[in-house]
């Protein structure tokens, strides 16, 4: 620890400084020994990191500039300090300022730049702080970070096929319940009055409308708190190590979506495997990084246990084997790059398959789910037709 002082020698002169030492009782001796009577002793405060806004974030595009740009800089030689206070100061989100800023300051102090990252965990994920521990230790960061600006690309593309995909679903089931609400509560009651005119018998189709909207309009105000409590619920449950494993196991039977799902986790267990391996990282080390890069809590934990597996003394492949993710041709190809020696080459062409059976799944995502909404419209529309025309029909029957 440091001590801060000052003190005057015997013929009465100030001297200030610091002492490196571990105790009070040392710097006074420290002192004692040159000649200076101590005045003030005191213990050095270290420097606190700057404060972090709250409730911010870095986006993957942001994540994906940083690490580009710094392997430009990486690459020229210019110092680090200098390159990450350089884009300190050029950045427009406060978080990703004030995170470079600190990241500046303990580098400045004499750590690894990996470490430094390790203190913003919520920028810089395991896989992230890995391969530029890995940059770090082989004198190749620029290398790292074009790695990495590899890997953040395709998490991108993939996030926008995702979402492009979903997209045309959500919008028409949207609107299928937005047009529910809209007939419950508006149409279905001027029907209900046209009909109370009336001393007839209704269909069953027809009393099964008027009941729903009679239910809506007398207890809408029930139904949304409900919803908003089950919404309230869900995130607190799923935020739980239960909930989040529930809801990943579950999600992935879904019919067509669960599929998908489940390659693209696999893609993003496969591929950081395969750059970490050939970065030289430690095959039990590598697994539990890249089995934390999925972001389904069912898959990550089977992941993990194949390093448990293969801590016991077991190989690669009935490691991978026993967590029954991998199929038999995936199954093959780590066999073959275990006895070949090129396990890396194997985990990126079972990463570039995955990746080509997701775009393709994607592409005709929309194509497979569109049979299921026209079926839900086609009901939809049925039942409404029916419940109310047939009592028009009944009516000008009679009439005539």
């Amino acid at each position: 620890m440091s001590f801060l002082y000052k003190g005057r020698d015997a013929d009465g002169q100030l001297h200030e400084g610091q002492l490196d030492v571990e105790s009070q009782e040392q710097a006074i001796s420290a002192l004692r020994k040159d000649g200076i009577i101590p005045i003030s002793l005191e213990k050095k405060k270290p420097k606190t990191k700057l404060a972090l806004p709250v409730r911010q974030q870095v986006t993957l595009d942001e994540l994906i500039l940083f690490s580009r740009q710094m392997y430009a800089l990486a690459k020229s030689g210019l110092p680090i300090v200098s390159a990450i206070r350089g884009l300190a100061d050029g950045h427009d989100n406060a978080y990703m300022k004030q995170t470079l800023l600190n990241v500046g300051q303990s580098l400045q102090q004499g750590n690894s730049l990996s470490s430094c990252l390790a203190d913003h965990p919520k920028v810089f994920g395991r896989l992230y702080i890995g391969m530029i521990r890995v940059g770090e230790s082989t004198g190749k960061l620029d290398e790292a970070f074009q790695q990495l600006v590899q890997h953040l690309e395709l998490e991108k593309r993939t996030k926008k096929q995702v979402q492009q995909a979903v997209r045309y679903p959500s919008f028409v089931m949207i609107s299928i319940l937005a047009a529910v609400f809209i007939v419950s509560l508006f149409v279905i009651p001027r029907f209900k009055a046209l009909f109370d005119q009336f001393d007839a018998g209704l269909p069953l189709a027809t009393r099964i409308l008027i009941g729903f909207s009679d239910f809506m309009l007398s207890y809408w105000w029930m139904l949304l708190l409900i919803l908003v409590a089950a919404v309230v619920a869900a995130r607190q449950y799923f935020a739980t190590d239960t909930g989040r494993l529930w809801r990943d196991r579950n999600i992935i039977r879904l019919p067509i979506i669960g599929k998908i799902l489940y390659r693209i986790n696999m893609t993003r267990f496969a591929r950081p495997f395969a750059m970490m391996l050939d970065a030289g990282i430690p095959i039990l080390q590598a697994i539990s990084i890249a089995a934390r890069s999925s972001s389904n809590a069912h898959i990550s934990r089977y992941l993990i246990g194949m390093r448990e597996d293969i801590e016991r003394g077991d190989n690669l492949i009935n490691a991978a084997a026993n967590t029954n993710l991998f199929s038999n041709l995936m199954l093959q190809m780590i066999a073959v790059g275990e006895q070949s020696g090129q396990i890396g080459e194997q985990l990126r062409q079972i990463a570039d398959f995955y990746d080509q059976e997701v775009d393709y799944q994607l592409k005709n995502l929309s194509q497979s789910i569109e049979p299921i909404l026209v079926i839900v419209m086609a009901v939809l529309v049925l039942i409404l037709a029916l419940g109310v025309f047939l009592p028009l029909w009944d009516l000008s029957s009679a009439a005539t």
